[in-house]
């Protein structure tokens, strides 16, 4: 049988909290921090503070990492406690006016302003010749970053805590042999569209200042635009861009349909979490899913005798 080690530290002193059944850890693609929700039990010992580290083990993996945010008493015995990851300090808000950087570079100097620890980072390579971010969220920032060099080199990149240490690694690199199949869950939703984030012309322009004339670079595809009509992407080119490889990646890359699908109770597997990439073999009715998808977000619940995951896949780029 499994075993949750749950351990609060709180002012030298290390807590092996006796927790309720059903401790849950939640992680995100982007945009939100890694999440553990559970219930301790109140002793007579037991004593701790909003700010305290939290650890959880499960099975005697090393699972979260974080600090109590949260807590709640409905009487006087249980606790309900919200503990994020070092990425909730990414909802602080920052100015950045930064000139040849990459995104890894960008990471760091976050980081480090904000006294925070990394493991793992990845050098994204293509340099951002310029950029300014006034009174923004750090995640919106470094998403900002991130999409720009994925929209010029069409590689993808996701950040995320790792035990107690920031991480940024290319999606290829989350890659897991796990397949899910019609066996591995309970329950499941399918989507497909072409309603948000699906483009199959992209227009890029920039204003020339030595010619004073506006250059253009389109490229489309035809068969899908006589499919779907046409579906336009614009946006502006900066000056050092490379125009025609910045379009024909962004057509790449936004010139299908998306493709959601929900999955509940599924077996656990921590190594799962929000922007890993995972196989899927599933009989829709009138088609069949078979390829790897992206975690976009990932629920874990963690029981003495079991453990089940609640998924939020995306189609096999990052669409959304």
């Amino acid at each position: 049988m499994a075993k949750c080690q749950l351990l609060i530290l709180s002012q030298g002193r290390i807590f092996e909290c006796a927790v309720e059944e059903g401790v849950v850890w939640e992680t995100y693609r982007k945009g939100s921090p890694g999440k553990l929700t559970f219930n301790v039990v109140k002793d007579d010992v037991l004593g701790f503070y909003e700010g305290d580290a939290v650890q959880f083990n499960y099975d005697g993996k090393k699972i979260f990492y974080g600090y109590v945010f949260t807590k709640k008493r409905t009487n006087n015995r249980i606790i309900s406690v919200t503990a994020y990851d070092q990425l909730r300090y990414f909802k602080n808000k920052n100015t950045y006016v930064y000139n040849n950087k990459t995104a890894a570079q960008l990471f760091l100097t976050i980081a480090r302003d904000f006294e925070l620890n990394t493991g793992i980072v990845a050098d994204t390579k293509h340099v951002i010749a310029s950029r300014s971010e006034d009174d923004q969220e750090l995640f919106t920032i470094m998403e900002n970053a991130l999409s720009e060099t994925t929209k010029n080199t069409n590689e993808m990149y996701v950040f995320y805590d790792d035990y107690g240490l920031l991480c940024l690694r290319s999606v290829k690199e989350l890659e897991l042999d796990l397949l899910i199949d019609e066996a591995s869950g309970e329950s499941f939703e399918y989507t497909t569209s072409i309603d948000e984030n699906t483009y199959n012309q992209i227009k890029l322009y920039r204003d020339n200042k030595e010619t004073g004339k506006r250059e253009i670079y389109l490229v489309k595809d035809s068969d899908n635009i006589q499919r779907w009509g046409v579906l336009q992407y614009t946006d502006k080119v900066e000056e050092k861009e490379n125009g025609k490889v910045k379009a024909d990646s962004l057509l790449k890359l936004y010139n299908k349909k998306t493709r959601k699908l929900h999955i509940n109770k599924v077996f656990g597997d921590i190594r799962v979490r929000g922007g890993s990439r995972i196989g899927v073999r599933l009989y829709l009715g009138d088609l069949t899913v078979d390829n790897y998808m992206f975690v976009d977000s990932v629920k874990h619940t963690f029981y003495e005798s079991d453990h089940r995951m609640d998924l939020k896949l995306l189609s096999g780029e990052f669409n959304a």
